[in-house]
């Protein structure tokens, strides 16, 4: 059933269905959207590019735009597009490159924009920040938050199985986010902000305590609504604080020295449950790596194709990703033989439980 949500920011219409891409069209002619159709459409090569084929006949005036690759050179490219004609909103359709591309280019030219999910790879389908890579370095960006969230489930259970099962990666590192917000408040005075926390956790613990698995549509259902929660969570806070922290600092350090190695969900669950270990949380180590686990998520470097070395190396540049924030990383200030003998026994702990 298409849910209702209000955040802080803007009224967000969510719909998580089978189906929910066919009424695209009805809610594009909501006149809090678009009062006469003129739409620009952003699609993705693929299955963005298939969607927009099949609900063409229902988008009137609107113009599509395919774009490709995540870059910054891409989001400008597509603002200057958007500068042809006046448009009443943007719709990005596809993953989380091309979303995060539409967000951006929607932002600069100040137009409402609904985002159209084909994978659940990570919470960007409803966040108030994009990742755009220029100089080939991943960065973030602040942008407006979707007005509208679409995510049809036949398109998204159609996808690769490992972009979406790389969504629950980045939501359960939503765990450690938090403990990482949680011990800047205690150490450093760090505003924190409940209603924020609260929308983070829960979509966490709904997926961390959920049976099913990803051809289950109610687990999978539950996975898109977390992700959903968390972009709102970051919007309400006005950072990514409640969904950032070491785990996603450990991850932007492998995508900068280790580029191509694996997703960002991956990275970011793989990070959270060795921030956890840090932490020396053995209760929440325990629950993270049953769920990573029996979802087919990298919990050891070697999976992901890194060596020790890499990792630990990752883990000593990774504070320098986000100088601003204070995390377990930052806490610890491990040298790279700390890191080394927590590794160790890191892994020790995964073979003890998982065997």
């Amino acid at each position: 059933m298409p849910l209702l949500a209000r955040s802080v920011l803007t009224p967000l219409h969510i719909d998580v269905r089978h189906g929910a891409v066919a009424d695209l069209a009805t809610i594009l002619a909501d006149g809090r959207i678009s009062a006469g159709g003129d739409v620009a459409v952003v699609v993705g090569p693929g299955q963005g590019e298939r969607i927009a084929e099949l609900i063409r006949p229902t988008l009137g005036s609107a113009d599509v735009f395919t774009v490709a690759g995540g870059t910054l050179q891409a989001a400008d490219d597509l603002e200057g597009k958007l500068r042809a004609r006046s448009y009443d909103a943007v719709v990005g359709i596809g993953g989380g490159k091309t979303i995060d591309v539409a967000k951006y280019a929607a932002t600069r030219r100040g137009l409402p924009m609904v985002s159209v999910a084909t994978s659940l790879a990570n919470d960007g389908i409803a966040s108030p920040v994009a990742s755009l890579i220029t100089d080939g370095l991943k960065g973030s960006y602040g942008v407006h938050i979707p007005i509208a969230v679409i995510v049809d489930l036949d398109f998204v259970e159609s996808g690769p199985e490992r972009h979406n099962r790389a969504g629950i990666g980045d939501v359960v590192s939503n765990i450690s986010a938090l403990a990482d917000w949680e011990l800047a408040r205690v150490v450093r005075g760090e505003p924190f902000d409940g209603l924020a926390a609260s929308l983070s956790r829960a979509g966490a613990e709904a997926v961390i305590n959920h049976p099913g698995d990803m051809g289950d549509d109610a687990f999978v259902t539950v996975l898109a609504e977390a992700l959903i929660s968390s972009g709102l969570a970051m919007a309400i806070e006005g950072t990514s604080r409640p969904c950032s922290g070491g785990c996603h600092e450990i991850m932007h350090a492998v995508d900068a020295l280790f580029p191509g190695t694996a997703s960002h969900g991956e990275l970011a669950g793989l990070g959270a449950l060795f921030c956890t270990w840090l932490r020396g949380d053995t209760h929440r180590f325990g629950q993270m790596l049953s769920c990573l686990s029996r979802h087919n998520l990298p919990v050891t470097a070697a999976e992901v194709g890194l060596t020790d070395e890499q990792f630990v190396e990752a883990v000593i540049f990774a504070p320098r990703t986000r100088p601003d924030r204070y995390t377990i990383l930052e806490h610890l200030a491990l040298s790279p033989s700390d890191v080394r003998t927590r590794l160790a026994d890191y892994a020790g702990a995964i073979h003890d439980r998982l065997g």
